[in-house]
């Protein structure tokens, strides 16, 4: 295979070893995306397992989200003053570890203390995958693997319900947990003995004020992202707590990366238009995706009164438009320029998202699939050359705080667009809005639309500068 070819004056690892690195590395993403996405459609089933309430259950999902995203940029800083081997291995261990912990749990606190665990390994693997395979395959090659890299992580995300939905059907919950000891026992041993025993590129200290800073800073900016769904019954007093939580970490955490002498993000990185025009294009896009995948299974359901598991089904077509666009987008990338190849590919996402928010009121399955497929195929198109775009305009000693960057933006974007369309439910769900389901899950596709052509935008100011550099 391509990716595997060696040629003169190829940096990183020979074809082999970069077969193995990437095998430990994709499996591990891959039980790490399916573990923050397909819990969701069990939690009914947990809360009624352990006898508690909903607003508990949701922790089962949140713990493991909220601790992978305060712990993102912390590992990312990390492995680039110990190493990635160090940092991986360590997170993979305890991912595997906690899976084994949260499918013996036999109460909702253990159950809820291995999730928020088992969060913080993921953030350790997730964090830095990319720049685990920019440093392992040479430059000629990089948007190929992030483009398979994207797909994976894209199609996985699309595919969690379903799987989600067949193992609850046929297995219990716990199952849910138990299938990761196997794929990460094995990811363990690959990783252990594929992943290069470099030094580390940064020897200056790690800073721990920065780290505080940067977990209080995501941490609040999730929980006032979600306390959004509870604002008409609190009055908004938990949303402004945590609003401003967020303000005062943002303020604190800018003054002082900027004063450091080894902050745990270098300023400079946002120096380059192009990885910073990138971050806001992956960020507007996961908010629209975000709202999409939470949007359309009540949509499904709620409405056109699909089963969940056909809902699931209906799903199909988007992560199948990748596995279709994102190796040749990659590739494109490679020999073309990847903004250019992205906004095309965002162009088509947008129109992918106009056809789901103008859905008929009974469609049929075919009209929904055709119109997923597209979203499919502008997503796929777009994410592996942004990618390829975030990590090739940064400095090859910065490869692991932009890998972090870009786990940060994807986190974030989803949890935001996930609040967007709580808070719409939340506001339909009262007494006096009782008629208005179909009109606010329409209304949430179109939020999407508008975001996702705030992410055209984005990416079209970078395209000018991009095709003169590379002309």
């Amino acid at each position: 295979m391509m990716l595997f070819s060696n040629q003169p004056g190829d940096e990183g690892l020979p074809g082999d070893e970069r077969a193995r690195v990437m095998a430990a590395v994709m499996t591990t993403t891959l039980m790490g995306v399916f573990d923050g996405t397909m819990i969701n459609i069990a939690l009914p089933s947990m809360a009624n397992a352990m006898q508690v309430s909903a607003n508990v259950a949701v922790w089962f999902a949140n713990g493991y989200l909220l601790s992978a995203a305060m712990t993102l940029a912390i590992f990312a800083a990390l492995a680039a003053r110990i190493g990635y081997r160090r940092v991986f291995l360590a997170g993979l261990t305890t991912f595997t570890l906690t899976s084994l912990g949260c499918a013996l749990a036999k109460t909702p606190e253990v159950l809820i203390g291995m999730r928020i665990l088992q969060g913080i390994g993921g953030a350790a693997t997730l964090s830095i995958a990319p720049a685990i395979l920019r440093s392992v395959f040479p430059g000629r090659l990089l948007g190929r693997i992030l483009g398979l890299h994207a797909l994976l992580i894209a199609s996985s995300t699309a595919i969690a319900p379903v799987l989600g939905g067949t193992i609850l059907d046929t297995l219990s919950w716990q199952w849910l947990f138990a299938i990761n000891i196997i794929p990460g026992s094995i990811a363990l041993l690959l990783a252990w003995k594929a992943l290069p025993r470099k030094a580390a590129v940064d020897s200056a200290p790690f800073d721990t004020i920065g780290a505080v800073l940067s977990a209080a800073l995501l941490g609040s900016m999730i929980m006032t992202a979600n306390s959004f769904q509870h604002v008409l019954q609190s009055a908004g007093q938990e949303s402004v707590t945590w609003a401003l939580i967020a303000m005062v970490s943002a303020i604190a955490f800018i003054w002082h990366i900027r004063r450091s002498r080894a902050p745990l993000l270098p300023p400079v990185m946002f120096k380059n238009s192009r990885f910073t025009l990138a971050a806001l294009t992956s960020l507007a896009s996961f908010v629209s995706q975000g709202i999409t995948f939470v949007a359309l299974p009540f949509l499904f359901q709620n409405i056109y009164g699909y089963s969940p598991v056909v809902s699931a089904l209906l799903f199909t077509p988007w992560p199948i438009g990748i596995v279709l666009i994102a190796p040749h987008a990659g590739r494109w990338a490679d020999t073309l320029s990847a903004p250019l190849i992205s906004t095309i590919g965002l162009i088509i996402f947008v129109v992918g998202l106009v056809l789901l928010a103008t859905l008929p009121s009974s469609p049929s399955a075919w009209n929904i699939c055709l119109r997923s497929l597209v979203c499919g195929v502008g997503f796929g198109c777009f994410q592996s050359p942004n990618n390829r775009e975030m990590l090739s305009n940064v400095a090859r000693e910065n490869a692991s705080y932009a890998s972090g960057v870009l786990s940060i933006v994807r986190t974030f974007g989803q949890c935001l667009g996930a609040a967007v369309v709580g808070v719409l439910l939340t506001v339909a769900a009262a007494p006096e809005h009782q008629t208005l389901d179909e009109q606010t899950v329409h209304l949430a596709l179109w939020i999407a639309v508008i975001a996702s052509t705030g992410s055209v935008l984005f990416s079209l100011s970078r395209l000018r500068p991009a095709v003169r550099a590379a002309a």
